[in-house]
């Protein structure tokens, strides 16, 4: 029976030469991404700022609704088609887009590093990464075995095939799927087939590749239910993020416990956080996390 483990868990990154978290406050985020700077709505950044003014080539105006939109106001020209970043072995391309990203999700660091921990000394491992976007996690779990990468945007999945091109690692067993991920999990539980781990990234909101409505609310239940069913004893982890959204990180935990009750290992959940560069530097959080492992 896995064992619940209530006291909550801080994932924090630190940054690195690709990606700094400069400052923030009222409500913003001024970040580095390599040689270009750009700021960034953070609601959770409720402190003051500590230095008097941020230099940036852009920042990203917020639309007026809840579930999106606004667009990037550039004082500088950055590359069109983007510059490349660099993680571990894996390189890829930063580009501001129109949902304020800029193609990968750098507080995921830590997430990426703790897969591979559970990994370790293994090189047959079979992953799956559900709502890959471009590809990042998917190339630093090639490094242990096969990749599933399931995304909905065709746009984003020949992103990632880029990325993967880009450093080298087109050759790693990754194949690139776009499709809907509750539904290409529910078809992977009538396969019988089963997995070492899965991650899971899913929005708060989002569209399938044939219009196919997502709600977080509505749909992660059952998403997280055919998950666990292509995990065994035998399997590592299951990770699942969550941004934006008005729920603990204790209410993750508890639907992932229902669902491994019958498992071995540990439930664990929390806070996803970036540490600002700096002496004194603070810590933003980012997103909510629960999470199972299985040491062997």
């Amino acid at each position: 029976m896995a064992e619940l483990v209530t006291d909550p868990v801080l994932m924090v990154g630190e940054g690195w030469d690709g990606y700094r978290l400069i400052d923030s406050g009222h409500g913003r985020k001024l970040e580095s991404f390599g040689p270009y700077s750009f700021i960034r709505p953070e609601p959770q950044a409720m402190w003051t700022p500590r230095l008097d003014s941020w230099d940036a080539q852009g920042e990203f105006i917020p639309g007026s609704d809840e579930d999106g939109g606004g667009r990037w106001d550039l004082s500088r020209d950055v590359p069109q088609d983007g510059w490349g970043l660099s993680w571990r072995e894996a390189r890829f391309t930063a580009q501001p887009t129109p949902f304020r990203h800029l193609q990968f999700f750098p507080d995921m660091a830590p997430v990426w590093d703790w897969m591979g921990e559970q990994l370790a000394g293994q090189d047959s491992a079979e992953t799956l990464n559900l709502f890959g976007y471009t590809g990042v996690g998917s190339l630093a779990l090639s490094r242990y075995g096969q990749v599933t990468h399931v995304d909905a945007s065709k746009k984003s999945v020949a992103q990632a095939r880029e990325n993967a091109a880009l450093s080298g690692l087109e050759e790693r067993p990754i194949r690139w799927l776009v499709d809907d991920a509750a539904k290409f999990t529910a078809r992977e539980v009538r396969r019988g087939r089963r997995y070492d781990g899965i991650i899971l990234d899913p929005p708060k909101f989002g569209r399938g590749p044939k219009n196919e409505t997502w709600r977080l609310e509505e749909g992660l239940p059952a998403l997280l239910s055919d998950s666990r069913k292509l995990l065994d004893a035998d399997s590592r982890f299951l990770f699942l993020t969550v941004y934006a959204v008005r729920m603990s990180s204790l209410a993750l935990a508890g639907l992932v416990d229902e669902l491994f009750r019958d498992m071995p290992g540990t439930v664990e959940h929390g806070d996803l956080a970036v540490r600002e560069t700096g002496e004194g530097g603070r810590l933003l959080p980012t997103a909510i996390f629960a999470r199972w492992s299985n040491s062997q």
